[in-house]
């Protein structure tokens, strides 16, 4: 008889929601209700970068660890670490009670075979695993990491909270191939996935981990004790109409819509009975990334062309429309960062039409149609793709504006076949301030060709050389050198094209309480103050 522990387990962490009613106020009242910014289709966070995969991941899995809201890393799993003088050995204990879903506690093991997994795709985490030597787990507590010389982002990369994030899994679920989905969803996280209720296109649920052990210290960012007030968590995916969703939040039929429609933040913000909480300051950016392997894309000169064409204001006025809660931005590393650079960048932020025009003309385009993939059911970008048709066509692209929800959008834009076989030329998207602000980080940045982590697949040595003697510089000054000269020869080979940068609110309704700044939907130390 093979009845599975794990499967013993799991319904014993179960049973208690399944004893309430759906229906009645207590179950309400323990039941936070999410509408999120788009459907969840992909569960596997590290397969892919979308933010509906990485917000599912970071659910139901734990971190080793996290970035706070002041952008400082700070244990998560870990309870304690060393390094050696040469910093080339580092150390790690795991903190005691980490146990997954299954009922099997959590070792270096499985740290190992996530990282490893991990590495394969993130432009960050494949950085890193240019230095490791080799890794091991010398206690069932302890992994160690043995480089082949130090460098200076050990700690950031283990703790960075973005997609794709090194999120732990059990050691049998990390050794899938990265390059192929999961097919198992048991992390050690506040919350337990609901796989016998997901239904793509209609909802996902999260109920409470009982046995998640939070660390102590207050959250902020993607650090500090991850307590669960709630007992199950619904992600609403059908609702997608903006004024369905904000009338369904006005009647208490949903607690949270995670991205506000611009459309509708005025009205909203001057509503007694809801709130609009203050969960990021840091923002996010726009971009649009062309395809790099596929004609007239593969030529920098037909690149450089688009990216002049594409000045930022209009795509800010028709996508954000509210003034104060966008500004133009010619840093592809985000104004105000440590790493905020204007270098190279005339080319877009003091082109104008006519100049564009001048240089699609010298760049020798055919006439292919540029495909442009357009999400039908994503608010908070979907007006991009239409204002980057315009602009093409204006300086003499020839455009194919092709329609689709996110989810497939998501699916085709991994694709390396040509666009005239299912394949792609641009998508638009937008990133958090914290994935694209470190020249490590910015996938855009990992420009290694097809065996690069992110889709567009730029390819230009010169930019992996910068790059890599950056990840090894250790002084401020010499790292801000190095990331104007990287910046600047992205623009140069135009890489992509940065869009300028926004505030994305989220709505609650007024008894939703424990707000904390994520920049991020993280969904932890939120409480439900009975039904609104």
């Amino acid at each position: 008889m093979k009845a599975s522990r794990r499967s013993l387990i799991l319904s014993a962490a179960l049973a208690a929601a399944a004893l309430v009613p759906a229906g009645s106020s207590w179950a309400q009242a323990n039941v936070l209700r999410i509408v999120p910014h788009s459907n969840l289709a992909i569960l596997d966070p590290i397969w892919t970068t979308a933010y509906m995969s990485r917000n599912h991941g970071y659910m139901i899995y734990d971190t080793l660890f996290g970035t706070d809201a002041d952008a400082r890393i700070k244990p998560q799993m870990v309870e304690s670490w060393t390094e050696s003088p040469d910093k080339r050995l580092w150390t790690f204990k795991l903190r005691k009670g980490l146990e997954f879903h299954d009922g099997k506690p959590v070792t270096g093991e499985d740290v190992i075979a996530s990282l490893q997994r991990w590495g394969k795709r993130d432009a960050m985490g494949s950085a890193l695993m240019q230095f490791v030597q080799r890794m091991d787990s010398p206690q069932p507590d302890t992994f160690r990491i043995f480089l082949n010389e130090a460098n200076g982002f050990m700690l950031e990369a283990l703790g960075k909270p973005s997609s794709n994030v090194p999120f732990i899994m059990p050691k049998r679920i990390a050794e899938t191939d990265a390059f192929k989905q999961i097919e198992e969803h048991i992390g050690s996280g506040p919350y337990i996935f609901r796989k016998d209720e997901f239904k793509p296109g209609d909802k996902a649920v999260y109920v409470k981990n009982p046995k998640y052990v939070p660390r102590s210290e207050p959250p902020s960012g993607t650090t500090g004790g991850k307590r669960v007030y709630v007992d199950r968590v619904e992600w609403n995916l059908a609702l997608r109409d903006a004024q369905a969703q904000v009338s369904a939040l006005k009647k208490g039929e949903v607690d949270i819509i995670e991205n506000l429609p611009f459309d509708h933040y005025e009205a909203v913000k001057a509503d007694p009975a809801l709130q609009i909480p203050a969960i990021s300051t840091r923002g996010l950016q726009y971009m649009a990334r062309f395809n790099h392997l596929h004609k007239p894309f593969d030529n920098p000169r037909v690149r450089q062309a688009a990216i002049a064409a594409m000045t930022q204001e209009p795509f800010l006025k028709a996508q954000v429309g509210v003034k104060s809660l966008y500004k133009t931005c010619a840093s592809m590393f985000i104004c105000g960062t440590p790493y905020g650079s204007t270098a190279g960048s005339d080319i877009q932020a003091k082109s104008n039409m006519k100049k564009a025009q001048e240089l699609l003309k010298a760049s020798g385009y055919d006439g292919t149609p540029i495909v442009i993939l357009k999400p039908t059911d994503l608010a908070s970008i979907q007006k991009l793709p239409d204002v980057a048709a315009q602009q093409l066509r204006q300086a003499g692209f020839k455009v194919d504006l092709q329609a689709m929800d996110w989810q497939t959008l998501v699916g085709r834009r991994a694709k390396k076949e040509a666009p005239d076989k299912g394949g792609w030329h641009m998508f638009l998207t937008a990133w958090q301030a914290f994935d694209v602000w470190s020249p490590i980080a910015n996938p855009t940045m990992d420009t290694r060709g097809d065996k690069s982590g992110w889709f567009g697949w730029a390819n230009d040595e010169k930019m992996q050389a910068i790059r890599n003697e950056f990840m090894r510089a250790t002084d401020d000054a010499t790292k801000k050198k190095l990331a104007d000269q990287l910046h600047a020869r992205a623009f140069e080979v135009g890489t992509h094209a940065p869009l300028g940068e926004y505030d994305q609110p989220t709505a609650a309704t007024k008894n939703i309480s424990g707000w904390f700044v994520t920049n991020g939907n993280l969904y932890w130390n939120l409480k439900k103050n009975g039904p609104q």
